[in-house]
């Protein structure tokens, strides 16, 4: 289990929010605050590491050591990094345009969606109902598209932009990883245990 890197990130992440509420001044530092971004570039890659709350950080997590471990398997662990951090800087970047501050793991999280809706479109997985990978991709952009029309505090544009990337990364990586992917069992997850991740949703 904590061979993985998905599993290893969730819980620097998590320890990162104790210290959050611990020491505020973090959040404060750290965050994607739009107006100070450029003078201090850092904070496109920090942000990725910073939760609002405790419900935020859970859902979070929960994608991540979902849907991360998955990814990893197929294309390994330096990969996967990848797909992490360029998404969620990517992410980070759309956020900056569109939001006075933002801060979360979601847009690094939605890339890997997005590769995976590439690398393993029949992987079935509860959305309101079972459904195939590459579906619940355009239901997910739908609803952030919908997103600028009727805001709900949720950064749609991070979102959208994580997953711009790792379609991106899921198309580039898909010639070598196709075959793999082929020849592994088709992941599924359990309605339940995705149902109670995707009620939350992320931040």
């Amino acid at each position: 289990m904590f061979q993985y890197w998905s599993v290893k990130l969730v819980l620097i992440i998590s320890v990162i929010f104790v210290l959050q509420n611990i020491f505020p001044t973090i959040t404060d530092s750290f965050s994607l605050i739009s107006s100070r971004a450029l003078g201090e570039p850092w904070m496109f890659l920090t942000a990725i590491f910073l939760h609002a709350d405790i419900m935020h950080l859970l859902y979070n997590m929960f994608a991540l050591a979902l849907f991360g471990a998955i990814l990893e398997k197929i294309v390994g662990g330096k990969r996967f990094l990848a797909i992490f951090f360029i998404s969620g800087i990517v992410a980070s970047a759309a956020a900056f345009f569109f939001y006075p501050a933002s801060l979360g793991a979601s847009g690094a999280i939605f890339g890997i969606l997005g590769a995976l809706a590439v690398l393993q479109p029949r992987m079935t997985i509860w959305l309101y109902v079972p459904m195939p990978m590459f579906v619940a991709i355009f239901v997910w952009a739908a609803i952030d598209l919908t997103g600028f029309f009727y805001p709900s505090g949720i950064a749609n544009a991070a979102h959208l932009a994580g997953l711009g990337a790792g379609l991106i990364f899921g198309f580039a990586l898909r010639k070598k990883f196709a075959e793999h992917a082929a020849k592994r069992k088709q992941y599924e997850i359990g309605s339940e245990e995705f149902r109670r991740w995707d009620d939350g949703w992320v931040k």
